[in-house]
């Protein structure tokens, strides 16, 4: 690994890590209803919308009922934007008269964009009127991300509160959620993306000649207000094929890093927030700094895989030296302007997050450097993850690794003064499962059913990893991908569809069962027998039971996937 590869990588976590704090406890100030700054500006807008659509901001919810309205949003989501993708070609906007999408391909979006997901079987280019990408995908893009981050706050509340029967509101903390904080960072944003030559028009395609005389058709269209919010939203749904590896997506290192910063931003802060709201910030540091080892560790293995030449290229290349073949390293599938370095920080960021943006192709990395997002991905996307749902999902690791802690001790386990019982726990493990069984399950199907194999371009375990990755990005709601696999077809789109649903709502329900019954204990003051789980010893605990509990479910489908790729490639097969 290069020194300038670690020079990026710590510029980037250190740009992540100091706006934690800042940003954390707004967010904090903004759920706890305390005055903040754009509250003069937007309070009086607030009060109109919840005019307008009849809520009473003072009246808190039962977690079942709190559940009930989210469960509600997002079908009424799902069916609204359903009817856009088929109803595409009557709607205005559409410069290049593309048609209704096809039924399986509809569904499979729809579930995708209301799920925070965005996975992506379509060219977006090609296939959807700036009409459908800004009302159905952008409106998705906003109102996804707020319902993590509602959820998220709701359990905080339930860690917060002592003999409480409700955790919030969840249609004043969806609309705070993106009047105050997505909005006006997502209008910043496109600014600078707009500044920097990302493309936000209306116009038709451009018809250009090359320099050899080819015809070509450069896609444009309002790209710059979508990026925005795709990225600091965790949604990664790219207004091009080629996503962020798209110049008019991605122009140059400044919107890189900053859309790289953006992925990460929103979901490292809410461990701030998550401290300020239960009265002790070391809480959150402490979250934060799993997040942080589990990040680093990933990413190192990443780059250094990726810097290394393969077995196959060094035996072709014998009569060289080691360091002629090390300066170059695996640049397959990865943008020149951008390198090794910065396309696996990429890599490792977009799978922590539930993102799924890319600036390179995944499907193109080494065995070992394309291990490092799919493991990402399947530990539950909780290092950082997405915005909301990377907190939540942590925080029910947390109550399992105390359980695990107090079973060591021979004591009752608590944490944050609350007492973790049986029906904590299974919650906590009810919905830990459901990530390997979203997964497993139908990745086992495709493997040996004819429908799907019949979308692989690769054989053998690489080809096997494509399905593990796909099926991986569906459930944990990343929507990145290995793209040597055929994903537009019926099988995958209604098989990656019900993945997502899973990865999604079945996550959340057991969450907010959770969230409803540590609201209603009451805190209990520490004692000389309580865990601390605020320092070196809690963090290792919590990344351990993350690996073991979260990874080892895995390791026997990766070894016939990336491990044995790995072991083939040594031995000079490649696929």
């Amino acid at each position: 690994m290069t020194a300038n590869a670690l020079i990026q990588i710590a510029v980037f976590a250190a740009l992540v890590t100091v706006t934690v704090k800042p940003l954390g406890s707004y967010m904090a100030a903004l759920f706890s209803g305390e005055r903040t700054l754009l509250s003069p500006l937007l309070a009086p807008v607030e009060r109109i919308i919840y005019r307008i659509c009849g809520v009473h901001p003072d009246e808190e919810q039962h977690w079942v009922v709190y559940t009930a309205a989210m469960l509600f949003f997002s079908a009424a989501g799902f069916l609204l934007l359903y009817a856009i993708l088929r109803l595409q070609a009557f709607l205005p906007f559409n410069p290049q008269h593309l048609g209704a999408v096809p039924p399986d391909l509809a569904f499979n979006t729809a579930v995708s964009f209301v799920t925070n997901t965005n996975w992506q079987s379509y060219g977006g280019e090609t296939t959807l009127s700036y009409f459908t990408q800004m009302v159905g995908l952008t409106t998705h893009n906003f109102v996804s991300a707020a319902t993590g981050i509602a959820l998220a706050v709701a359990l905080i509340r339930g860690f917060a509160r002592r003999s409480a029967k409700t955790v919030g509101n969840f249609w004043v903390d969806l609309t705070r959620t993106t009047l105050y904080l997505l909005l006006p960072l997502a209008i910043v944003m496109a600014l600078v993306l707009l500044w920097q030559g990302v493309p936000q028009n209306f116009g038709g395609y451009t018809a250009a000649t090359t320099l050899e005389g080819a015809k070509q058709l450069i896609a444009q269209g309002p790209v710059a207000s979508q990026e925005a919010i795709k990225m600091l939203g965790t949604n990664g749904g790219g207004f091009f094929n080629a996503n962020s590896a798209h110049p008019f997506e991605n122009p140059n290192a400044v919107t890189d890093l900053l859309e790289l910063w953006s992925i990460l931003a929103i979901s490292a802060a809410l461990t701030y927030t998550f401290g300020k709201m239960v009265g002790n910030t070391r809480q959150g540091w402490a979250v934060f700094a799993v997040m942080g080892v589990l990040y680093l560790s990933g990413q190192f293995v990443c780059t250094w895989a990726e810097s290394q030449p393969s077995a196959k290229l060094a035996a072709l290349h014998v009569d060289q030296a080691p360091s002629a073949l090390q300066a170059g390293g695996n640049m397959e599938g990865k943008e020149v302007r951008f390198g090794i370095a910065d396309s696996t920080i990429w890599a490792t960021a977009t799978t922590d997050a539930s993102n799924g943006s890319v600036n390179s192709m995944h499907d193109s990395y080494t065995p070992l450097g394309g291990l490092v997002p799919m493991v990402n991905i399947q530990l539950g996307e909780i290092i950082f993850g997405g915005v909301g749902s990377g907190l939540y999902g942590i925080l029910l690791f947390a109550i399992v690794a105390m359980f695990v802690a107090g079973l060591m001790v021979g004591r009752t386990p608590e944490y944050l003064g609350k007492k973790l019982e049986a029906k904590e726990v299974k919650m906590a493990i009810l919905a830990i499962l459901v990530t390997p069984l979203a997964v497993l399950l139908p990745a086992a199907i495709a493997a040996v059913t004819p429908d799907g194999l019949a979308g692989l371009n690769n054989a053998g375990p690489h080809g096997f990893s494509e399905i593990l990755y796909a099926f991986s990005s569906a459930a944990g709601n990343n929507g990145s991908a290995f793209a040597g696999l055929t994903t537009n077809t019926l099988f995958y789109n209604l098989a990656m569809g019900l993945a997502m649903l899973l990865g999604r709502f079945f996550w959340i329900v057991p969450m907010m069962a959770v969230a409803g019954s540590l609201a209603e204990k009451k805190i209990v003051p520490p004692s000389e027998g309580t865990f601390p789980t605020t320092g070196p010893l809690f963090v290792g605990l919590l990344a351990g039971v993350i690996v073991i509990v979260g990874g080892l479910t895995f390791f026997p489908a990766l070894s016939l996937g990336p491990l044995a790729e790995q072991f083939a490639m040594h031995a000079g097969a490649l696929y």
